[in-house]
C-alpha cells in the first residue's frame, strides 16, 4: 500500500521554511486538489526566488519513495521529510514562503483556501494582505465574466454548485435571458445569485442551502475574475491536467498573474466540469447508514473526476454525511472522516490510499470492494 498510515503532525510554516533553507534540493509533491496546488505554487515560487533547485509534481496519491534531497508533501504525510496536512495548506505555504524571503501571492493563497472549502475572510492574515486587490460584490463566483454570454459559460461550468444548468449551457443561457437584464449591474448580479441558489437547493438535501454559499457573493479580482472562480480553475487543473496546474500555480506565485496559462486552464476547467456534472447525473446511487455511494461509468475518452463528483454529491445530492464515488478502478471519499476512512480501507486491501479531514482517495480498488470496505469502516 502506498500510504503513510502514520498521521504525522502537520508541519508549521517556520519548520517548513527552515527545512527548505537548509537543503540543496527540494522535491514538492502535492495531492490533486486546488488547495495543495496553490500551496505548491507558493513554495515553488519561493524556492525559485532563493535559487534553490526543486522538482514539483501533483498526484492523487503521492509517493514519497525518493531519497534524494528534501521531500515535502502537501496534502498528505506519505512518509515525507516534512508535510502539510492541516487545511488550508495554502495559508501555511504562504507564511513559509514569506519566511524564506519571497513575496508570496495572497490572492493565490486565498484561492487555495476557498478550494479547501473555507471562506476567504476566515484567514485574516491572507485576507488583509489581498484586500487591496479584491472587491466584494453580489453575484456568483465564476472564473469568467464581462457579459451575459460569459456569465452563462461560468454557471454551466462551475463545480462550486450543481443544479439543472450545470454542464448544460442552454439552460444557463435561458436562466440569464429570463432575467431580461440590459446590463450586468449589481441588481442583475443579485438576481442571478438568487436564481442560482434556488435552483441549487431544489430537490436537494437540507444541507445544500448551507453549502451553496461557496458560489455566492464573490470576491472579484485576480487572474480569473473572482477568487472562487480561481479556486475552481486550480482544482480542475490539479485533477485533470496537473502539469498545466503546476505551471499555472508557479507562474501566479512568481508574478501574481496567471494570465500566461489562463486560456488553456479555462479549457481544462470546462472539460472537468462537464465530466464531473455528467458523472454525478448518470451515476448509479445507493444509500447505506452513514454512506451515500455513486457508481460512475467510464469510457475510453473520459476519466471521471471522482473527487469532484464525491464533493458535489455530498453538497447537493447526499442525505448522508459521507459520499463514496467509484468507477471500478479508483475511489474518492468526501465528508465526515473521509481521509481516515480512505487510509483504513487502503490498509485493509493493500490499495494505494491517502486523505485528510474531509477528502480521501484510493487507487487500485474495484467498486464492490471499495463499497464493502467503506461500509465496514463507517
Amino acid at each position: 500500500m502506498r500510504s503513510s498510515g502514520r498521521h504525522a503532525q502537520s508541519g508549521s510554516a517556520e519548520s517548513l521554511a527552515a527545512a527548505c533553507r537548509n537543503t540543496d534540493f527540494v522535491r514538492l509533491q502535492a495531492t490533486a486538489d486546488g488547495d495543495a496546488l496553490a500551496a505548491l505554487g507558493q513554495l515553488a515560487g519561493a524556492l525559485h526566488a532563493t535559487e534553490t533547485p526543486f522538482h514539483a509534481t501533483v498526484e492523487r496519491v503521492p509517493d514519497a519513495a525518493a531519497t534524494d534531497g528534501l521531500t515535502v508533501c502537501l496534502g498528505t504525510d506519505a512518509d515525507a521529510d516534512i508535510a502539510l496536512t492541516e487545511e488550508p495548506l495554502a495559508g501555511t505555504a504562504y507564511a513559509a514562503a514569506a519566511e524564506l524571503g519571497a513575496e508570496p501571492d495572497a490572492v493565490l493563497a486565498l484561492a487555495g483556501t476557498v478550494a479547501a472549502g473555507r471562506a476567504p475572510e476566515a484567514h485574516t492574515e491572507l485576507y488583509e494582505s489581498a484586500a487591496t486587490r479584491l472587491d466584494r460584490r453580489p453575484g456568483v463566483a465564476v472564473p469568467v465574466g464581462g457579459d451575459a454570454e460569459t456569465l452563462a459559460d461560468g454557471l454551466a461550468h462551475s463545480t462550486l454548485v450543481h443544479a439543472d444548468f450545470s454542464a448544460t449551457r442552454d439552460v444557463a443561457v435561458g436562466l440569464i435571458e429570463r432575467l431580461d437584464a440590459e446590463r450586468l449591474d449589481a441588481e442583475t448580479h443579485r438576481r442571478v445569485a438568487s436564481a442560482v441558489a434556488l435552483r441549487a437547493i431544489e430537490d436537494s438535501p437540507a444541507d445544500a442551502a448551507e453549502r451553496v454559499w461557496r458560489v455566492l457573493h464573490p470576491h472579484s479580482g485576480g487572474p480569473f475574475a473572482t477568487v472562487g472562480g480561481y479556486a475552481d480553475v486550480l482544482d480542475a487543473c490539479a485533477r485533470r491536467k496537473p502539469g498545466l496546474g503546476v505551471a499555472l500555480a508557479i507562474d501566479a506565485a512568481r508574478t501574481g498573474d496567471g494570465s500566461t496559462h489562463a486560456e488553456a486552464a479555462l479549457d481544462v476547467w470546462r472539460e472537468h466540469a462537464t465530466a464531473a456534472h455528467g458523472g454525478l447525473r448518470s451515476g448509479e446511487t445507493a444509500r447505506h447508514s452513514g454512506l451515500f455511494v455513486i457508481r460512475v461509468g467510464t469510457d475510453a475518452a473520459t476519466t471521471p473526476p471522482l473527487g469532484t463528483i464525491a464533493r458535489l454529491g455530498l453538497a447537493f445530492r447526499s442525505p448522508e454525511s459521507l459520499v463514496l464515488a467509484v468507477d471500478g478502478e479508483r475511489a474518492a471519499l468526501s465528508g465526515a472522516r473521509a481521509g481516515e476512512h480512505a487510509q483504513r480501507v487502503g490498509t485493509a486491501t493493500d490499495a494505494a490510499a491517502t486523505g485528510r479531514t474531509t477528502t480521501g482517495y484510493i487507487d487500485g480498488i474495484d467498486a464492490e470492494t471499495a463499497e464493502m470496505e467503506v461500509r465496514h469502516a463507517v
